[in-house]
């Protein structure tokens, strides 16, 4: 599947109503396609409405689903629903992820199971559903950090509930290779949105912003193209995790 080939396709994005995702929902439904867009609460209502909007406008077909996604149900029905709409499912990308910057030693078990149920249990269902749901030679994405690749404290139930997702791919891949279906995950470095922000201070903000080699924190209008890649023209790349981040961190 190459991006001359995205006109009619549809495309499932959870986590696709703002910042990385609400991209590429725009920069897909601009290419021909149409677009499932998952939002997860009543506060990312707003910009997920006002990124149908946009794609409404360029004559694209879309619709909104909001759901926790911690619940498998609902990432069953918000396939269901999208194969009720358009017939068929070609491309799933999973966006969503939650950060918690605190000390291994002042993490509760309530914050542990929360990380883990948005960063880890939501991404092994959304795979298990793309591979019952999606048409043979689909393609799947998932993002994941970086902070895989790095050595820090403070961040032990982000990144280490992302961590599974390397794994989840890498099975995923090889059981679903059969029907042509590729699956990777992206890891980008600490992204200029306002999911960054709010769990640091302005002193490491300042570090994130130099410690990668070429220089600032990664623009997810970097991002957006790799993913279009892996789900089109890169199709062949499959069970990998790309760590894309201007040399923050690298393995």
């Amino acid at each position: 599947m190459s991006k001359n080939d995205l006109k009619g396709k549809v495309v499932l994005i959870a986590g696709g109503g703002k910042n990385l995702g609400g991209l590429l929902s725009k920069r897909f439904a601009a290419q021909g396609a149409k677009l499932a867009i998952h939002y997860n609460s009543e506060s990312s209502r707003v910009e997920s409405e006002n990124t149908l909007s946009e794609i409404l406008a360029l004559g694209a077909e879309a619709f909104l689903f909001q759901a926790d996604l911690t619940k498998v149900e609902n990432v069953s029905r918000f396939f269901d629903e999208a194969l009720a709409k358009f017939g068929h499912i070609d491309i799933a990308v999973n966006t969503v992820g939650m950060v918690l910057k605190k000390s291994f030693t002042e993490t509760t078990e309530e914050e542990y199971d929360k990380m883990f149920g948005i960063n880890s249990k939501s991404a092994y269902f959304f795979l298990q559903e793309a591979g019952k749901k999606l048409s043979d030679n689909g393609r799947v994405c998932t993002i994941v950090t970086s902070l895989l690749a790095a050595y820090t404290g403070l961040y032990s139930t982000y990144a280490g509930a992302k961590a599974p997702v390397e794994h989840f791919t890498r099975a995923a891949s090889k059981e679903f290779g059969s029907r042509g279906i590729s699956v990777t995950a992206v890891a980008p470095g600490p992204m200029d949105t306002p999911f960054f922000y709010g769990q640091e201070t302005s002193d490491a903000v300042a570090y994130h912003q130099s410690a990668s080699a070429l220089g600032g924190l990664t623009d997810i209008k970097d991002i957006a193209p790799l993913v279009e890649f892996l789900v089109t023209d890169g199709w062949w790349i499959t069970g990998q995790t790309i760590f894309a981040n201007g040399g923050y961190t690298t393995r």
